[in-house]
């Protein structure tokens, strides 16, 4: 009984061990680079530049749908699925724009790439471009996101601009930004581009 104890404390803190140091990880990846514009209680409106994405359009219409198979053919461009073998660093947040008609899934590529300097995909379905500035609304929240979690943050961020008189003036999209072995210190984010005018 002492050894089986034993055995169990230790997977246990090697468990705790993994996961601060997945936490730690994570928080010093590249991340998209915004200008916070203003800041309330609920949300936060950014400005957002013009990023390089590697993007996968899918008939998915679900979160459990796209994360799968949009995640492994973006995660095969940048772990070297294209013309050169070249591997390309993980960046976060991961986007994910789930509608009923077509949904898609971006990976923001490193800040020293841009759509003419990186390598052409092999797998076609990826493509690379440059997303448009924009100034958008962001809501957090942590733990593990699923459809009911983005449905529900969603509305709750349309609410609190309908409260503040902020135009919406684009799709709800899905932000990740911990890989799913990461159990602790889980963020994710809804945003919505708005219109703002200084």
């Amino acid at each position: 009984m002492k050894a089986l104890l034993s055995i169990l404390l230790v997977l246990f803190v090697i468990l705790i061990l993994f996961q601060s140091f997945m936490a730690y990880s994570t928080t010093n990846i590249e991340k998209q680079k915004y200008t916070l514009i203003r800041k309330e209680k609920e949300f936060e409106i950014r400005f957002y530049p013009p990023a390089t994405m590697a993007t996968i359009r899918s008939s998915a219409r679900s979160y459990r749908e796209l994360s799968g198979s949009g995640f492994r053919s973006i995660a095969g461009y940048i772990f070297g699925n294209n013309e050169t073998a070249q591997k390309i660093a993980m960046t976060s947040p991961v986007h994910m724009d789930i509608q009923e008609k077509e949904s898609s899934m971006s990976f923001v590529m490193p800040a020293e790439y841009g759509p003419s300097t990186l390598p052409r995909p092999n797998d076609a379905r990826v493509v690379i471009h440059e997303s448009p500035a924009e100034y958008a609304a962001a809501i957090s929240f942590g733990g593990y996101a699923g459809d009911d979690s983005i449905k529900r943050y969603s509305e709750k961020l349309r609410v609190a601009l309908e409260e503040k008189g902020i135009k919406i003036t684009g799709h709800y999209r899905y932000l990740g930004y911990n890989p799913p072995y990461q159990v602790v210190g889980r963020k994710n984010e809804i945003i919505v581009a708005v219109e703002w005018k200084q």
